[in-house]
């Protein structure tokens, strides 16, 4: 990692590592996160969040598509006689931190302390805390029939504005809107999740989609965003957005602390740090920015960014 990002620093090389729940047992044993699991796969009529468990994910990330590159190439150099690889997806950011539907993504992201409550395992599983979670799922858009709605009809289905990104008020905003359907509250208070989604796409191909990568302290407030995506909320009141989009891939992740992962030892079960590290592995960024609360992921919004 070092190496890689020493080439230039500026740049904001990272990597997170998630390990899915059968690879965990393998690697790690017990104690185990307590709330890693399988992806949970949703059926509503026909539209399908698909489960594709896998056991390793990383999530690469720099304002340089070379050096993602290049750490891709030297984490395989290491392990890939070992793993068979399932997928394999190279973001960009698409205009001002736009997705290929056109609207801005990651509006809502929280920032600093924040962030650090939404996304970091806490009190509640003191033996792994410091981590994460993190689901993954590949949309494919059908741009055509996308494209082929007015922006005021697109707009009711996100719930925002296209062009200001100025979220549509209550009176205008219909109850199945996206936006709508991602708000999750609990007694009273909004709970929330961080986005690092990505914009991808074959031209030649006609792929044209959003990688959806999901961080939360739990994997319940992002399956709930999900089950109100697909079932309704209530039933039968669904994301619209998912008359164009379809998800292709479906995997839950849990993500060590940096503290875990420096005290695995070989062939033995690792015991976590309780006043672990955050879990983004970011140095030169958290060199610039040492003790602000910030989790790092997603620092490169706003800025030219690869993964």
């Amino acid at each position: 990692m070092r190496a890689v990002e020493f080439r230039d620093i500026e740049a904001g090389l990272s990597c997170v590592v998630g390990f899915g729940s059968d690879a965990w047992d393998r690697l790690f044993g017990a104690p185990r996160p307590v709330e890693l699991r399988v992806f949970r796969e949703i059926h509503a009529g026909t539209r399908h969040a698909v489960s594709t468990p896998g056991d390793l994910l990383f999530h690469i990330r720099a304002k340089r598509m070379d050096l993602c590159f290049e750490l891709a190439t030297q984490i395989m150099a290491r392990i890939g006689l070992a793993v068979s690889p399932e997928d394999e997806v190279h973001g960009f950011r698409y205009f001002d931190d736009r997705d290929l539907i056109g609207f801005v993504d990651g509006t809502e992201n929280p920032r600093g302390q924040e962030a650090v409550e939404a996304v970091l395992v806490g009190e509640e599983d003191p033996t792994f805390a410091g981590g994460s979670y993190v689901i993954v799922q590949k949309y494919l858009h059908d741009m055509d029939g996308w494209n082929a709605l007015s922006s005021e009809e697109q707009e009711r289905i996100i719930g925002r504005k296209k062009l200001s990104d100025i979220e549509l008020d209550d009176s205008a905003k219909p109850t199945s809107a996206h936006s709508a359907l991602t708000t999750i509250v609990e007694d009273g208070k909004e709970i929330k999740i961080l986005r690092d989604n990505m914009p991808f796409g074959r031209v030649s191909h006609g792929e044209f989609g959003t990688y959806f990568i999901g961080y939360s302290r739990s994997p319940r407030t992002l399956e709930q965003m999900l089950e109100n995506m697909f079932i309704g909320r209530p039933p039968g009141n669904y994301d619209r957005l998912l008359n164009f989009s379809r998800a292709v891939t479906g995997s839950l992740f849990f993500v060590p602390s940096a503290t875990f992962l420096e005290a695995v030892v070989e062939d033995q079960p690792a015991v976590a740090d309780t006043s672990a590290v955050p879990t983004v592995i970011e140095p030169s960024l958290s060199r610039q920015r040492e003790n602000d609360g910030s989790l790092d992921i997603g620092s490169l919004k706003g800025e030219i960014s690869h993964e």
